[in-house]
């Protein structure tokens, strides 16, 4: 916990760094340019996964895919592709994302296009769902760039800031690895657990109603999770791993899933723990997901949507906002991931009612690339550097 006192802390207001070119803007190229190779990616990867469906798709959604339809969505995004990327070209701007757009629409085509054969499904346990890639990417940038750019919290910080293919990269790696998760934390918690199982409370728990279900099984994830947090902050050896979430500068819907790797593993699996001791119905479970899902890309998007009283009740933007943050009252605290209950009763809560962050970030800057972040809690830390006496001190 920092020691400065909150209540004499002198709060700003953030200086965001001029981001005019990267700002997107109509008649650039850039919006066009990008469209197209979004579009492109996924006109690929789409051609894939007709082709090696086990492998390549999740089997959840496998089953209520209508074929003819997704068809019909593939050719939409391989004609749209070469439109807009056509377009870069009119403008003038921006070619070389153009031509991307319209070279990955190209192998698309030559790997089968819209009428590539299906693949035979088999069974397995693992794959690499690229069909929810693309389905949670999209319906995220979608929904939050929109509420970004109408409600922002920070209307000068651009879309495309700083680190933003960093932390696009840890959204696909993440999504590509689900079911290698969902494996382990599934594997993990019948196996560590079945001594604590009570055939009874998960009767009990299944008899609920729907909504009670998820708010039970909300609360007991969260003091799991909180515990978790709090001991990546308060134990030194595991600190590294966690700085990589914490070394964002920049708060968006893309920045809470920057993650260590072994992070990752380890928030999913004892995140598994109370939702396999509960017993909850599956229709509980789904929601609870879906919904802790949205609130986790939401707390750390760029909105400033005022919440009224439920900013008291849930975690907010504003209250995840300060636990980025490296403003001296804010450090360590805010570990709770729905609700800010656990931080009141156990003494981490910071919530200045009208104010937000200044600075953003670990107090020591990490690495900025991947890798660096992959191997930098295994890095030997560097030797304090003695400063200097002055010589003409006794």
């Amino acid at each position: 916990m920092s020691e400065q006192d909150p209540d004499t802390y002198e709060y700003g207001e953030r200086q965001i760094e001029d981001m005019s070119e990267a700002t997107l803007r109509v008649g650039q190229g850039r919006i066009s340019g990008y469209i197209s190779v979004v579009l492109g990616v996924i006109s690929v990867l789409a051609v894939l996964a007709f082709r090696y469906p086990t492998w390549l798709t999740t089997a959840e959604l496998r089953e209520n895919y209508d074929v003819e339809t997704l068809r019909l969505v593939l050719m939409g995004c391989m004609v749209c592709s070469v439109v807009f990327g056509v377009l870069t070209f009119a403008l003038n701007r921006r070619k070389r994302l153009g031509a991307l757009g319209v070279l990955l629409t190209a192998l698309a085509y030559l790997l089968g296009g819209w009428g590539v054969e299906a693949g035979v499904v088999a069974e397995t346990r693992m794959s690499i769902g690229v069909d929810w890639l693309v389905l949670d990417l999209l319906a995220s940038a979608i929904l939050f760039i929109f509420i970004e750019k109408v409600i922002p919290r920070y209307p000068e910080q651009a879309v495309l800031r700083p680190e933003w293919q960093l932390d696009l990269f840890y959204f696909a790696l993440n999504h590509v690895l689900i079911a290698f998760l969902i494996v382990i934390a599934n594997g993990f918690a019948p196996k560590a657990f079945f001594w604590a199982v009570s055939e009874t409370l998960q009767a009990q728990v299944a008899g609920l109603p729907l909504l009670v279900q998820v708010l039970l099984l909300a609360l007991c994830a969260d003091f799991v999770l909180y515990w978790v947090h709090r001991a990546y902050h308060e134990i030194p050896i595991l600190w590294p791993f966690h700085a990589v979430h914490h070394c964002a500068e920049h708060m968006d819907w893309l920045a809470g899933s920057r993650t260590h790797l072994l992070q990752t593993i380890v928030d999913r699996t004892l995140a598994m723990v109370p939702l396999y001791l509960l017993g909850a119905s599956p229709e509980a479970l789904n929601l609870y997901v879906v919904l802790a899902a949205l609130q986790a890309v939401f707390t750390h998007a760029n909105v400033g949507i005022p919440l009224g009283p439920l900013k008291w009740v849930l975690v907010t933007p504003q209250y995840h906002h300060w636990h980025h943050s490296s403003d001296r009252p804010a450090i360590d605290t805010n570990y709770a991931v729905h609700f800010p209950l656990f931080d009141r009763l156990f003494g981490t809560y910071h919530m200045p009612d009208q104010h937000w962050p200044i600075v953003y970030g670990t107090t020591k800057r990490l690495p900025r690339t991947f890798l660096g972040q992959l191997f930098h809690p295994f890095r030997k830390p560097a030797p304090a550097v003695e400063e200097a006496s002055d010589p003409e001190t006794p």
